[in-house]
């Protein structure tokens, strides 16, 4: 499922695309509103609550358990979010920051990841190759490029929310952790390429997208001339080379 996709009959498709309604599961065809979605509920095929795309059934998350493999991972972090809450009452920060996590959620579930985590200031997607396809790459870096747009990186009044992304493609565990049968689980992405690109955000400035080599190489986009920067991130004995990307207002 990780790297290929779930295999689905056709028959269960076409039967469940003659119920009613939109939205549908994206593997399945099970609908989620109306008499049918009431039909796949009891089916045990309610929307997935990590991507919503997807029906419980087909995101097959309830299991320990994971793989270890290639994808693309992308963290969005607000930049200066501790001075921000201290210039704004509380429930406006609050407001503010759910504006943001509406606008990440649409553009992550739309370009096929799974929203492993809306946390603190950040906002994590994972582009597994099996779910955004084999042009994961390119679709993470595409949605950076969006997501910034939408928070007014493009306006000439500057941003409604100062955003710094890190995009980032290698090998990581993914699957579900957490303790025994009926203790707190969570399905996420570990390892070292996790901490990259988690770093690779703290260190974007306001507008910029850092993206590892490896994943604008597996991307096969041609971005033009873009700046190159070393970084040297906590853990790392090398320095880390990245290209910079930055949407601004023109």
């Amino acid at each position: 499922m990780l790297t290929e996709g779930e295999s689905i009959p056709r028959h269960m498709q076409r039967l469940f695309g003659l119920l009613p309604s939109s939205p549908r599961c994206k593997l399945c065809n099970s609908p989620f509103r109306g008499w049918g979605g009431f039909l796949m509920h009891l089916m045990g095929r309610d929307q997935s609550r990590y991507n919503p795309r997807y029906c419980q059934q087909c995101d097959r998350f309830e299991h320990p358990g994971g793989a270890v493999i290639v994808l693309t991972m992308l963290f969005a972090d607000v930049r200066g979010s501790t001075t921000l809450a201290e210039q704004m009452g509380a429930h406006e920060f609050s407001k503010l920051m759910n504006r943001f996590f509406t606008v990440a959620t649409d553009v992550l579930v739309k370009t096929d990841a799974l929203v492993d985590r809306l946390l603190g200031d950040e906002a994590i997607g994972l582009y597994i190759p099996g779910m955004a396809g084999p042009e994961h790459p390119r679709r993470a870096i595409e949605a950076a490029q969006n997501l910034l747009q939408l928070t007014g990186h493009r306006d000439t009044k500057g941003p409604w929310l100062p955003v710094g992304i890190g995009v980032h493609t290698g090998a990581a565990f993914v699957g579900v952790v957490g303790g025994d049968q009926g203790s707190p689980q969570d399905f996420t992405a570990l390892g070292d390429n996790v901490n990259i690109t988690a770093r690779l955000a703290s260190s974007a400035r306001t507008g910029e997208i850092l993206i590892s080599d490896a994943a604008y190489a597996a991307s096969g986009l041609d971005l033009g001339e873009l700046e190159r920067r070393q970084l040297e991130l906590k853990g790392k004995s090398e320095p880390t080379a990245v290209l910079v990307m930055r949407v601004s207002a023109d």
